[in-house]
Formats: structure tokens, C-alpha cells, sequence
């Protein structure tokens, strides 16, 4: 595949995604916004492809949106918000593949929200978290608002966006924002290493977990465990399932290959 904006490569079923405008701390905008859709979809769309990394060139993650292209005349912020942001958030959890970022530098504005939509993110030791929209009178959008209070809570959510305090990795890791936080010159290492080990397990188990986890934000309990059920249904006539109980029973390593 042909990108401008973005390297790709895959490696052991693992498509690495990283956003490449390191001179604009990878800031968004629409060519890199509809590349990123682009690899993803890509992700989704090649079953030989079972997990995701996703992170950023140079220095940072992501710096959120190139404001010099949202200022310009005409644009409208609700039009980029829907056709960039929500578009990759919705891919991103929607994906039937777990995605990691790996925030290699400062996540600010979106690029903070988009990290923690991801099922795992990493973060570099040096990195910092920011939800910098206040400062331009901007409300936190890409799912920040729906995401963070559910991590963290309602006081540290509006804390965090309304005084807009940088958060260093460390601290996101302890807060529950993020997975872990690792040394810098560790973190592409176990940010591939991770992601190799999950395009080797049962991807489709995977899938149906994250879509449980999904469902999750909205459901009763009640509604969750007849859900549970639903999916586990699938779950247990699918290969891997067959191939992860035979290797229990043969006292064998399993071989999963991801149907």
C-alpha cells in the first residue's frame, strides 16, 4: 500500500501504523486523518493481519489537530471532528483486532483521546498525556468524554480538561489511562512484542471480548449476561476454540489461527 503520511509495515501477522508529520508533531491533518482510516480499514479488511500498533514518527504521538487547516475559511470543526476523529475512534474499537498504541512522545488534544481508545497503550517514560482543547476554547472530543471519566472518574476526567495540566506517562499508568508506561528505548520492543503475542492467540475470542467490552459502557447487567452468552456461543464453535480445548486435552501447545 501507498501512504504519504504514514509508514505501514507488517511483520508476524502485526501491521504497524505510524503517523509520519514529524515536523508537525504529527498533528492531523486531512490526508494523514484519511490514512490512518485507510490503514485501518486495511487491518480489518486482511485476515492475515490480527493485531495493530499504532504510533508516531520523531518525537510525539500526536499533537491533535493541525489548527493552520482547521482555520482555514470554509472549514467548519464539526465536519472535521466526524469525517477524522470519530471516523478512527469508531475504527479503532470497532476493529475485530486488538489495537496498541505506542505513545512514543507528547499525545495532546486528540492524539491523547485516540491513545486511550486503544485496548493497550504504552507509553514512553518521557511521554506526557495533554487534553489541550480548553486552551483554545474547545470542547475534549475523539470519545475523550466518554472515555476518560470512565477510567478514571468525573473528578479526575474534568480536572484533567478544564485545567489542561500535562500527565506524565508514569502517572497515566497509575491513574488506569493507559497499560503501562517503559522505558523510551524499551517501548517499540514491547509495544511489537505484545502485539506479536496476540496475533498469535485466539483472535476471534479477542474480537468478541473487546465487543463485549464495548457493549459494556451501556448495558445492565442483566443485558450484559445475556450478551455474555450470545458471544460465548460463537466463541465456542469457532476454531480456535476446538484447537484451544483439543491442546488442553493432548497436553500440547495450541496452534491458533485466528478463525
Amino acid at each position: 500500500m501507498n501512504f504519504e503520511k504514514i509508514v505501514w509495515k507488517v511483520d508476524n501477522g502485526v501491521a504497524l501504523i505510524s503517523l509520519n508529520r514529524p515536523d508537525k508533531l504529527n498533528s492531523f491533518d486531512a490526508q494523514l486523518a484519511a490514512e490512518t482510516v485507510q490503514a485501518l480499514d486495511a487491518a480489518q479488511s486482511d485476515a492475515s493481519i490480527r493485531a495493530v500498533v499504532l504510533t508516531g514518527e520523531g518525537r510525539a504521538f500526536c499533537a491533535g489537530q493541525d489548527l493552520a487547516e482547521a482555520t482555514a475559511p470554509g472549514v467548519r470543526i464539526e465536519d472535521i471532528v466526524e469525517r477524522q476523529y470519530n471516523a478512527i475512534v469508531r475504527r479503532i474499537r470497532n476493529l475485530e483486532k486488538p489495537v496498541i498504541a505506542a505513545v512514543n512522545g507528547v499525545a495532546a488534544g486528540a492524539g491523547a483521546n485516540i491513545a486511550y481508545a486503544c485496548d493497550l497503550t504504552f507509553a514512553a517514560e518521557s511521554a506526557v498525556f495533554v487534553q489541550s482543547f480548553i486552551h483554545i476554547g474547545l470542547i475534549p472530543d475523539s470519545g475523550g468524554t466518554h472515555t476518560v471519566p470512565r477510567l478514571v472518574g468525573m473528578q479526575r476526567a474534568f480536572g484533567q480538561m478544564v485545567l489542561a495540566e500535562k500527565l506524565p506517562a508514569k502517572q497515566a499508568e497509575d491513574l488506569g489511562l493507559i497499560w503501562k508506561a517503559v522505558p523510551d528505548a524499551e517501548l517499540m520492543e514491547t509495544a511489537m512484542a505484545t502485539a506479536k503475542k496476540l496475533a498469535a492467540m485466539p483472535t476471534k475470542g479477542i474480537a468478541l471480548t473487546k465487543q463485549a467490552l464495548n457493549r459494556a459502557q451501556s448495558n445492565s447487567l442483566e443485558e450484559q449476561l445475556l450478551m455474555e452468552g450470545e458471544l460465548q456461543a460463537i466463541a465456542g464453535v469457532s476454531a480456535d476454540c476446538k484447537e484451544g480445548i483439543a491442546a488442553f486435552l493432548e497436553k500440547r501447545k495450541p496452534v491458533f489461527t485466528g478463525k
